[in-house]
């Protein structure tokens, strides 16, 4: 997997608790979740590819 795949990944479940632990930071849940979306298409546009790097 890509190195900025894994990254985005992380940061999206880390910003996912926050948001879902402080209510006053509830833009930090949307932030999550829109970079979980991204991660999750980035990771389906590589599968489909086809390219395979080491």
């Amino acid at each position: 997997m890509s190195p900025l795949l894994i990254v985005i990944a992380i940061v999206a479940v880390v910003l996912l608790l926050t948001g879902g632990f402080f209510q006053s930071l509830q833009f930090l849940l949307w932030v999550g979740i829109v970079l979980a979306i991204i991660a999750v298409i980035m990771f389906i546009m590589r599968s489909m590819s086809g390219h395979k790097s080491a």
